[in-house]
């Protein structure tokens, strides 16, 4: 079935059909537009609720409970969400708002061109008709004053009163009248042959073609139409699966909280470390004497010095940690808090400072295998400029040292002065009525609860001990008071800095004195060396192509990875290889 045959008149609603067909495929195409928009839209406003939404600074602490956990998974999936959504949209404007604007262009163009040789093929057979119309009317007018005067030519010689003149006019004009009809009827009959001929061409042949291109027009344009309507659809599938597991993922998100491990850090996070209070004793007034009074006015001491929720106020807690009075003045040292929250404010603080010690130590290696490598060609760069650098990087992981000496040292009393408060000797000196003259560590309060001048010795005493029980856990201490403990971040590969003050007893100190020992640190994550690779430098370590190790310290911008690898029974290798060499995988 065809257009050109059973449409062949029906040329205007035909060209009025076409030009709704390519409207309506504007008019999905500004659909989909608008659905771009929203699309847009929607994951714009999604990305800003989850930013509204992050953890603030200040509540960083609360996303150790589960349920906030979740909460931090769920907007990162919705932040997922939201790009699908505008994959979705980027794919609709690149695959079908750009494919429809196209098509519909190209369609207009062909029906303007078919419509107007149409047109100009309805001409011309409008114009043979004409001339057809034309003729026949000369035909008509030429035959009937063809009559005519053979009518008058017949009365003329029929006439005997008319001269022999006067007939031969009569018929000299008969025979020119009709010698015009037999010429108007030949033209006539030329003009209908013409016109029959180019009628049946017209509607048998050239129109047809032009209604069959029109009708590939509207076809190309409803199949187009079908194309889009499914790469929309095929767009919206594209993105389903990643969205069904960011679903997934939301899901799971609930499923990991646990109500009862976050009421078990609630118990950690408030805990305060001190002991409820033990039973007050009765009071006999009938047996007022000094010591009854005296205890009275201690035990008053006491309850006054509790705060309305049963834990220590500020000031009894600063005098319960007599002898560490050296850290009770300055707050870094967390003094203000209960013992619990002291110690976790400390232990953070120093794995706070142990992670910027390893940063600042990557950052001088990276210093001093560039030194090197100016040294080995000078045409790269001059060595010396590096010195100063070297110098503020080590002046600063001394200064980084010296902090993690002392945050070490205030959790070494924190955790005295907890063991000082669960013993037993600790509630009996509390509730006993009075205070004993000395504590168990030596020092001495007077009446008023004031240090006696002695705490100067039982202080050295415990200095000295902290120092020796320092010294026992490995942490040597140099002449400048920097450690070179495992904690400080430096490893078997990082030398010490120079001019920083260790080794100044001795100058003979062998270049192998200049390393720290280390602890063996926690993986990174994996990777797989992409090239083979042959150590060639001091520190780094060869691998064969496709080798799988161990990440233990990330690139630091020298273009250079620090990776482990097991060597049996020998325990494990660690080195440097090249970033670029390897393919890495963290963990999460």
């Amino acid at each position: 079935m065809s257009w050109g045959t059973e449409l062949w008149d029906q040329y205007d609603n035909l060209a009025l059909h076409t030009q709704k067909g390519i409207d309506f495929l504007d008019k999905y195409g500004n659909f989909v537009r608008d659905r771009c928009a929203i699309e847009l839209e929607y994951a714009s406003k999604l990305r800003r609720l989850v930013k509204n939404y992050q953890p603030k600074k200040k509540e960083e602490e609360d996303y150790e409970y589960t349920s906030w956990q979740a909460f931090r998974n769920v907007l990162k999936e919705i932040g997922d969400l939201a790009g699908q959504r505008e994959i979705v949209a980027e794919t609709l404007q690149a695959k079908v708002i750009h494919g429809i604007s196209l098509l519909s262009k190209n369609l207009r163009d062909d029906r303007k061109k078919s419509l107007t040789e149409g047109a100009q093929l309805t001409h011309t057979l409008t114009n043979q008709i004409a001339a057809l119309e034309r003729a026949k009317r000369n035909y008509d007018k030429s035959y009937r004053d063809a009559e005519k005067s053979i009518e008058n030519y017949q009365k003329a010689d029929a006439d005997l009163n008319l001269s022999r003149a006067d007939v031969e006019k009569h018929k000299h004009n008969m025979t020119m009248k009709c010698q015009q009809s037999d010429d108007s009827k030949n033209e006539y009959a030329n003009q209908l042959q013409k016109s029959n001929k180019l009628q049946q061409t017209h509607y048998e042949t050239s129109l047809p073609e032009v209604f069959n291109r029109l009708q590939e027009i509207d076809e190309k344009r409803t199949k187009g139409l079908k194309e889009f309507i499914k790469s929309a659809a095929d767009a919206e599938s594209s993105v389903a699966p990643i969205i069904a597991r960011c679903l997934e993922g939301i899901v799971k998100a609930s499923e990991s909280i646990d109500e009862k491990e976050d009421s078990l850090k609630v118990i950690e996070r408030y805990k305060s470390g001190f002991t409820p209070p033990t039973d007050i004793p009765f009071e006999d007034l009938s047996k007022v004497d000094a010591e009854s009074s005296n205890y009275s006015s201690q035990n008053n001491l006491g309850i006054n010095n509790m705060t309305q929720k049963g834990t220590m106020g500020a000031t009894k807690l600063k005098k319960r940690v007599g002898i560490f009075g050296i850290f009770g003045s300055n707050k870094e040292d967390f003094s203000d808090l209960p013992p619990n929250q002291r110690r976790k404010k400390l232990m953070a603080k120093i794995q706070e400072i142990q992670q910027k010690i390893t940063q600042e130590t990557a950052a001088y290696d990276g210093l001093v295998k560039m030194k090197g490598v100016y040294e080995a060609n000078t045409m790269l760069g001059d060595p010396t400029t590096v010195d100063a650098q070297l110098n503020e990087s080590g002046s600063r992981l001394e200064k980084l040292k010296s902090e993690l000496k002392k945050f070490k040292m205030y959790l070494d009393a924190a955790n005295n002065a907890q063991m000082m408060q669960h013993s037993p000797q600790q509630h009996r000196n509390m509730y006993n009525g009075q205070r004993s003259s000395r504590h168990s560590n030596g020092s001495g309060e007077n009446e008023d609860g004031e240090d006696n001048p002695d705490d100067a010795g039982s202080l050295s005493r415990s200095a000295s001990e902290g120092s020796v029980a320092q010294a026992q856990n490995g942490l040597n201490i140099n002449n400048n008071g920097s450690s070179a403990s495992p904690e400080s971040g430096l490893g078997t590969s990082h030398t010490s800095l120079p001019g920083s003050g260790q080794g100044s007893a001795n100058d003979n100190t062998h270049p192998e004195d200049m390393y720290y020992e280390a602890e063996l640190l926690q993986p990174l994550g994996t990777c797989k060396a992409l090239y083979p690779f042959d150590a060639t430098s001091e520190g780094s370590i060869p691998m064969a192509e496709g080798e799988e190790l161990q990440v233990i310290e990330l690139d630091q911008g020298d273009g250079w990875t620090r990776v482990r690898r097991m060597c049996g029974a020998s325990g494990w290798e660690e080195g440097f290889v090249p970033t670029s060499y390897i393919e890495s995988t963290l963990y999460a």
